[in-house]
């Protein structure tokens, strides 16, 4: 019987990705990117699968909730949740005795246990994730372009992934160094006739910001008026010069997403600009929601199921934006397949969430799952029918990426240090 289901097994890897050398305002990708795969398997041997951030904190989190994790029903995420959220739970409650475990990200941890419950649950019931979320809104889910200023190169060290020495071989975008805007619309032009992608979001802060604001316009001419076009400066520009750029686009940007850091700068730009702010930066939590609603600060929110503790919590995250008319996207970062899933199975069930995704996904050669690289059509990814998230893992692959993650000997991501090898004495630079 379905409620009589127990996880009896957590099983944690961490997994390295080639990751080419790609600038943001915070500095440059190391050569690899971190992330960790999850398993949980069930007392009658079905396996659920999810994908989270990488790192040592993230190891660290996920095998100090492990024994709470440990023969609960997968069903049963509320009271999960409530066990993993630490001595939050008891607070004010002298009938609960607060778990003592320390979690660095209890959202985060949840979240990716619950992906993997909720992949559990799809395959017992035949159902995919989607339909757990409230049902198939849309048949395909379309992404965007995601356009990064970078040096040459593919990433990787020579010698440790065949991967690499292949890349390093040809002469695309992901191998090319794209640092001005001449290169990033050739960037585009490549990514868009292999991907099919209808829309452009540039990673800003890194040129000057009138070279970004000149990237923009070329991008306008090379595809047209009718191509979306989005930059993020990642919060490196002073309200003065965000202001400026924000009017000198006015009528090319689709959204602004996160020039300034904070909720009140954001408020005091969107004020002065035409298009909307949207951000990943200064809404994260539902603790955020009611000061970037009061001042104004965003009119678009990029949601994260990693971030906003798992599909669930974003499907209420979606409807509070629904009910205060602010828009919505997603956020992505370096990913596989698992979290491309389970963002796709979101944004499925999801009306309001009507803006193009973000998706780190071509920058990745590598894969875990059975059948390697999902495939996009005409920028969009077809919402999976199959029971759960749609995926198996590949053991061979992972077995690889958990070799690249020994050998890269990396324990969290620092794109400061990784800029500072080329730059000595870089530091991130406010505009």
């Amino acid at each position: 019987m379905t409620h009589d289901l127990k996880i009896v097994e957590m099983r944690v890897t961490p997994i390295a990705l080639i990751d080419p050398p790609l600038r943001s305002a915070f500095g440059l990708h190391a050569p690899y990117a971190l992330r960790t795969i999850i398993e949980l398997v069930t007392d009658n041997g079905i396996i659920g699968l999810s994908e989270t951030h990488g790192g040592e904190a993230v190891l660290r989190d996920l095998e100090t909730v492990k024994p709470l994790v440990l023969g609960m029903n997968p069903y049963h995420l509320s009271q999960l949740e409530y066990r993993l959220s630490g001595e939050e739970a008891g607070h004010g409650r002298a009938d609960i005795q607060p778990w003592e475990g320390k979690v660095g990200s209890p959202s985060r941890t949840f979240g990716a246990i619950e992906v993997a419950c909720l992949d559990i649950i799809g395959q017992v019931t035949g159902q995919p994730v989607c339909n757990l979320l409230g049902g198939r809104f849309r048949e395909s889910v379309p992404f965007s372009a995601y356009l990064f200023y970078k040096h040459a190169g593919a990433g990787g060290t020579d010698g440790l992934a065949e991967a690499s020495t292949a890349a390093k071989e040809q002469d695309n975008f992901r191998v090319r160094e794209a640092l001005t805007p001449e290169g990033l619309v050739r960037q585009a032009v490549e990514m868009c006739a292999e991907y099919g992608f209808q829309s452009l979001k540039v990673k800003g802060g890194v040129l000057p910001p009138d070279d970004e604001v000149r990237t923009l316009f070329a991008l306008r001419e090379a595809f047209g008026e009718d191509t979306p076009l989005r930059i993020d400066p990642n919060a490196a520009w002073t309200v003065p010069t965000a202001v400026r750029c924000g009017q000198a686009l006015a009528g090319v940007l689709e959204y602004y997403e996160d020039p300034v850091r904070g909720v009140e700068a954001m408020a005091e730009v969107a004020r002065q600009v035409s298009m909307p702010l949207a951000t990943n930066m200064c809404c994260t939590k539902f603790a955020d929601l009611p000061e970037n609603i009061r001042l104004g600060s965003i009119q678009i929110l990029l949601s994260d199921h990693h971030i906003w503790g798992g599909l669930l919590n974003s499907v209420k995250v979606a409807k509070i934006c629904d009910i205060w008319n602010i828009g919505l996207s997603m956020h992505s970062n370096s990913h596989v397949g698992i979290s491309l899933l389970a963002m796709t199975h979101l944004a499925a069930a999801i009306p309001n969430l009507t803006y193009a995704c973000d998706t780190h996904y071509p920058w990745q050669a590598e894969e875990v799952i059975v059948g390697g690289k999902l495939s996009f059509v005409d920028g969009a990814l077809p919402v999976p029918t199959t029971p759960g998230l749609g995926a198996k893992l590949d053991y061979d692959a992972l077995a690889q990426l958990h070799e690249n993650y020994l050998r890269a000997d990396l324990t969290h991501r620092d794109d400061v240090l990784e800029m500072q090898k080329i730059e000595p004495g870089w530091k991130p630079k406010t505009w």
